[in-house]
């Protein structure tokens, strides 16, 4: 197990229709390493977490554009605590606006990534704040 690798779920939540940043993303977490499952378009909040579920992923990124990150983020987190998964690290990326970014991280988000974001930034904030079995430390 010493070899487990981190895995991380890569959700287009919403009306979004425009995945190319996404697709990105989970190219760069697996060329790091990184398990990625990305599940496409037009996720929903319920969606989302029942595929983090099945696949027991420590990392759920979401990609949001559409400007509804207020409406499904917290929803999203609303669903993970019914589940139990309390452990799992949610990243947000996108448009994401300044004011906003506040309330998402209340509302229980690791980070926000805005464009402009390096990838390396990205595979060492979640390198640096998944715990579990198999997950080196450093």
């Amino acid at each position: 197990m010493a070899d487990a690798k981190i895995r991380v779920l890569v959700a287009k939540p919403g009306l979004d229709g425009h995945d190319r940043g996404a697709k990105v993303i989970a190219r760069a977490l697996r060329d790091a390493g990184m398990e990625v499952i990305y599940t496409g378009l037009r996720q929903t909040p319920e969606m989302i977490v029942t595929a983090a579920l099945q696949e027991d992923v420590q990392v759920i990124g979401l990609s949001i554009l559409s400007g509804a990150h207020n409406a499904i983020v917290p929803r999203v987190m609303d669903l993970l605590r019914q589940n139990k998964m309390d452990d799992v690290i949610v990243l947000v990326g996108g448009i994401i606006p300044d004011q906003d970014i506040e309330g998402l991280k209340k509302a229980g988000v690791a980070a926000i990534f805005q464009p402009g974001t390096a990838m390396d930034d990205i595979v060492k904030f979640i390198r640096t704040h998944v715990k579990g079995p198999g997950v080196p430390t450093a």
